[in-house]
């Protein structure tokens, strides 16, 4: 059974940040590419940010770039979201995906598993 539990979300204020984690049991981890999402309430669910099986590659959605830190580590079956410099815009359920897909991309259908999502909200 696949699983991927987040963790990490809560309340902060603008300016301050956040470490999501995403935990995967379940998959052969270093042979999926994990991504990060995210949705507010009345709006798609969104793209944040990629990377690849090694982590090699990486790619950030350009709202969050130069903010966002994507990472992994294989031996701890384990994806990170670091949020810096953190915008009232921000707010959302943040979800990781997970994709046996060669190189995943921006599109939430490329994406196999996901978690349930764990929620941040940035306040003024």
């Amino acid at each position: 059974q696949v699983q991927l539990i987040e963790s990490g979300g809560g309340l902060v204020q603008t300016g301050g940040s956040l470490r999501l984690s995403c935990a995967a049991s379940g998959v052969p981890f270093s042979n999926y590419g994990m991504g990060w999402f995210r949705q507010a309430p009345g709006k798609e669910r969104e793209f944040v940010a990629r990377i690849s099986r090694s982590g090699g590659r990486i790619l950030y959605a350009d709202s969050v770039k130069g903010r966002f830190t994507i990472s992994r580590d294989n031996a701890k079956n384990t994806v990170y979201l670091q949020m810096n410099s953190l915008k009232l815009e921000d707010t959302a359920v943040y979800y990781c995906a997970a994709s046996g897909g060669l190189l995943p991309g921006v599109r939430w259908s490329e994406y196999d598993y996901w978690g349930q999502g764990t929620q941040v909200t940035v306040s003024s």
